[in-house]
């Protein structure tokens, strides 16, 4: 059974547009410079040969890997969700730690993940913890440095 797995509508674009530029436009410069490096004879010794050829590899492997998340993924819409009282996935959660600072945090699938400009994965401790919980409720979280207690100030 394959890995099923929830993305935003602008996380699928972000994959589908780095497959796009894979595909269409670094692929072909580098097939042409591993042929150009081929025309100049002895490939054994040749460093852009091989390093082309091993650019290739990479360059196929991270296709291989973006079409099937893409084919795996769910894009859920943040605006279709039914319930905004609650955190759901793609909602932007505002938090409040004990000391009273607060942060702001989106819950994103694994693959849009960007914790300096505050996505978080909703299967990270944090993002699971908060995932269907309400306005006003404390949610504990394990973190390296021990327990952290937060509380849920907006959802939108």
């Amino acid at each position: 059974m394959t890995n099923l797995h929830y993305i935003t509508p602008g996380g699928a674009a972000r994959l589908r547009q780095e497959l796009d530029e894979l595909v269409k436009v670094e692929r072909p410069r580098v097939v042409d410079q591993v042929a150009d490096a081929a025309a100049m004879g002895d490939r054994s010794e040749n460093a852009e040969y091989i390093y082309g050829k091993r650019r290739l590899r990479e360059i196929d492997r991270r296709v291989r890997f973006l079409g099937q998340r893409l084919d795996t993924a769910i894009v859920v819409a943040p605006p279709e969700q039914k319930r905004k009282d609650r955190v759901y996935f793609g909602a932007v959660v505002d938090l409040e730690d004990s000391q009273g600072q607060t942060k702001t945090w989106q819950l994103v699938g694994q693959d849009e993940v960007d914790a300096q400009t505050g996505q978080i994965s909703y299967v990270s401790p944090l993002g699971a913890a908060l995932l269907g919980k309400l306005l006003d409720d404390e949610v504990k979280v394990q973190t390296p440095g021990g327990v952290r207690v937060y509380t849920i100030i907006d959802i939108r």
